[in-house]
């Protein structure tokens, strides 16, 4: 499945006007639910306990203030005129920035990487020459590791606040339009009702989301709207009905008194009032769901208005209805005669917001799963069709279980209030901090804009974070406290995945030890394919030699297969395959490196045989057909023979290539960008000579081959083998590890190594699951590192 890539092409096309509009109008039900359903919960968590309505108006007027000029300067400035424009390859999120500042700056922790990945289309882009400025803060960057290491513990950190506010939002939203129950019913009744509907509605919720937002999805954008219509609508009224002149207090004059008279009170009530920003960053993490004027001209000229326009009409109403200073809620503004309505309304608007961030936790886990940072856990793709729609089952029932307790835990709308906010402020703050880096790395302007940038919008969040962290008590113990949690869970893993592939690359065994082994590989060779799955790039696993020394047999076609992830959103189908030979060609072993970018769907394992088989005959096909002159490499320690013994990890890229097996070997067609690349002997693999085909328009392609020829046979002889074996039935060979610390470590890694990292081993997806391997064809060995 590669519709995640066409979709990233369809987005670098221009879109005409109906295309957008349309986009624009699906982006409310996806993008703009959470945010859109804020004004249920913000007056009421900001008039909670700190501050209180008084009849000079000063505090909901200065709070309106607050509320104008901090929806206009972040969400308006910050995501739609600039985060937007810091897309990778028209995605975005924390993910898509840490991987645009990866390829422009050495400061990646992944391993395997090769230098063959740069020439991938997306991962090249088209930039001005760098800046001696910039230059310097790149060199800076990739000259101290330990700044590789704070780069991805902030992402990481950006990671699990993202994750907390998936737990968090549900609870806050479902719970805040509920509520409105209170006016319908006595305060007895109201207590033993509203914790129970929201917690039922919450398990409605999480239980449907095995079926995929595809079924339902079409609703969400008409409720959003008519939510917004709804909302906007009431404001006008409110504020025609009871103060028109409340648009006074847009003037930031009434935040300078209203700070002036509540003073500590004042600043610590930001903590209620940031939550009118709550889900922003899901205009930029959404990003490669729709388009970037699409998202720009539904938040400009409908979400931002409608907003505006709500919050406008509460203030309004308010500002004459002092008797209620200590009821404050959305709906007392609401006229009584369609309270019932907007109550249903919100209530759906609630869903379709908590739906939406719940999709996108699923999500940024499934791009942490990709990158090494999360342990494997099971992926679900709901649609056929539509790129990104995923389902985790395991996250999706610690969510429900989570988010239900903290809804019966806290029970208000101030604790869920407090801790939301804190979540909301730390994933915007690691999100104006990567876009700095972009600005300089990336966009190669001076480092002064990025500092201007960075002290703007950062000491905006700052304050507001400053806020809701004086509430620890009060309910922002909770997100720190998760965050720590997944922060160790995801930094132990990942720590761990790299020093198991350090191990690996130590212990790997040379060609020199296979081509000893005779033309047989001095074991019995059995009919079928064999498939042993390892990370390196290049030489031989270690489990291979252990596989073959305790027992001496193993299958005809011999192939090492390295899935890795690459810093990009997305990998073209025609460039995801490097195939080479892995000795002489009578060997028939061979090496297969499968790339995929970190929203990339992962073939099911059927489609990934059938593939590979027909990759490997493309690349049989290429590699007895190809002119002499296209494999020298100038290398004479290659040991070649003829061009068809190549020594290590000789890879070429095979795309769609259309071989005809016509007399001398005619290709039509149109043959796709080639690489071959040389692997040196470094241990990180990243040197490795790229050599281009040039791309050839359709035409025809005869390869200078004589009918019957001993290269002729040997080349037919060869696909008939793969042919052979793959109808006998294919093998996959995994390792089944199982790590410890070496003697002398320290304490502290024996903890992470010995006791945490095993533990989640044990207890997550195995790699036969995330591959997705049969049973029946699965053969592990046995493996012990000592890191």
């Amino acid at each position: 499945m590669d519709l995640g890539y066409e979709k990233c092409c369809g987005n670098s096309k221009k879109d005409s006007w109906r295309t957008t509009l349309v986009l624009a109008y699906q982006s409310l039900g996806i993008v703009y639910g959470d945010l859109s359903i804020s004004p249920l919960y913000v007056y009421k968590s900001t008039f909670a306990d700190d501050i209180h309505h008084s009849e000079t108006n000063e505090e909901i007027f200065g709070v309106l203030s607050f509320v104008f000029w901090t929806l206009t300067l972040v969400p308006l400035f910050k995501y739609v005129f600039i985060v937007l424009r810091a897309d990778d390859n028209g995605e975005g999120g924390t993910f898509a920035l840490y991987s645009s500042i990866c390829r422009h700056a050495k400061v990646s922790l992944l391993p395997n990487r090769q230098v063959s990945d740069e020439s991938l289309s997306t991962y090249k882009l088209k930039q001005p020459p760098e800046k001696e400025n910039s230059s310097k803060v790149k060199m800076l960057l990739e000259k101290h590791k330990p700044l590789h290491t704070a780069l991805l513990i902030l992402v990481l950190l950006g990671t699990c606040m993202v994750i907390g506010d998936g737990l968090l939002t549900p609870a806050i939203s479902v719970f805040s339009a509920v509520s409105g129950l209170e006016l319908s019913m006595s305060k007895e009744h109201h207590e033993y009702a509203v914790v129970p509907i929201t917690c039922f509605i919450l398990v409605c919720l999480f239980a449907l989301q095995h079926y995929g937002t595809h079924r339902v999805g079409f609703f969400f954008a008409p409720i959003v709207l008519l939510w917004l219509v709804c909302m906007s609508g009431l404001g006008l009224y409110n504020i025609i009905h009871w103060n028109p002149r409340v648009y006074e207090a847009l003037s930031p004059y009434y935040m300078y008194k209203f700070l002036k008279k509540t003073k500590k009170q004042g600043w610590m009530s930001l903590g209620g009032i940031l939550l009118c920003i709550t889900g922003s960053e899901a205009m930029f993490a959404d990003l490669g769901h729709f388009s970037y004027t699409a998202i720009q001209i539904a938040f400009t000229f409908l979400v931002y208005p409608a907003l505006i326009l709500g919050y406008m009409g509460q203030a309004a109403y308010l500002s004459k209805h002092h008797q209620m200073a200590h009821e404050i809620s959305y709906y007392i503004s609401v006229p009584e005669s369609v309270r019932w309505p907007v109550l249903v309304i919100a209530i759906l608007a609630s869903v379709v917001g908590s739906q939406a961030i719940i999709s996108g936790t699923f999500s940024i886990i499934n791009q942490s799963q990709s990158l090494g940072c999360f342990p494997r856990v099971k992926v679900v793709h709901t649609s056929d069709k539509k790129h990104g729609q995923i389902y985790i089952p395991e996250v999706n029932w610690i969510l429900m279980i989570l988010c239900i307790a903290v809804t019966i835990g806290f029970r208000d709308t101030k604790h869920l209030g407090n801790a939301s906010g804190l979540a909301v402020m730390a994933v915007m703050l690691v999100t104006t901090c990567l876009t700095s880096l972009v600005i300089v790395l990336c966009w190669h302007k001076p480092p002064i804009i990025a500092l201007c940038f960075l002290l703007f919008f950062g000491s905006i969040e700052l304050l507001y974070f400053s806020a809701s962290l004086v509430k620890f008590r009060e309910g922002a113990w909770l997100p720190i406290l998760l965050a720590l949690f997944l922060l160790t869970v995801m930094f132990v893993w990942h720590y761990a995945t790299i020093k198991k592939y350090e191990y690996d690359l130590q212990n790997k065994v040379s060609l020199e030890w296979l081509l000893a082994l005779g033309p047989s590989l001095g074991i019995s060779r059995v009919p079928g394919i064999g498939l042993v799955f390892t990370d390196l790039t290049s030489g031989i696993p270690a489990n291979f030699s252990r596989f073959v020394t305790n027992l001496p047999a193993f299958h005809r076609i011999l192939v090492f297969v390295c899935v890795k992830s690459v810093p990009v959103p997305f990998i073209p189908p025609a460039e995801r395959y490097l195939v080479g030979r892995v000795g002489p060609a009578t060997l028939r072993s061979y090496r297969c490196i499968v790339r995929y970018g970190y929203r990339d769907v992962h073939q099911d394992v059927d489609s990934f045989e059938s593939d590979l088989v027909n990759r490997l005959a493309d690349f049989i096909r290429y590699d007895w057909c190809r002119p002499e002159s296209t494999i020298d490499t100038g290398n004479e320690d290659d040991g070649l023979q003829s061009g068809r013994s190549s020594g290590e990890d000789r890879l070429a890229v095979i795309g769609n290539m259309d071989f005809s097996a016509t007399w001398g070997f005619e290709a039509e067609g149109s043959m796709q960008q080639v690489s071959v690349s040389v692997g040196s002997h470094t241990d990180d693999s990243v040197t490795d000579i790229v050599e281009l085909v040039p791309q050839m328009k359709r035409r025809r392609v005869t390869f200078a081959v004589e009918p019957d020829t001993p290269k002729d046979m040997e080349m037919r002889e060869e696909l008939e083998d793969l042919l052979g074996a793959q109808q006998s039935g294919t093998a996959f060979i995994l390792g089944h590890s199982h790590v410890k610390a070496k003697h002398g470590s320290s304490i502290l890694k024996r903890l992470a190594i010995n006791f945490a990292y095993n533990f989640l081993r044990r207890n997550c997806r195995g790699p036969d699951v995330a591959l997705k391997v049969p049973p029946a064809s699965l053969l592990e060995v046995g493996m012990v590192y000592v890191v």
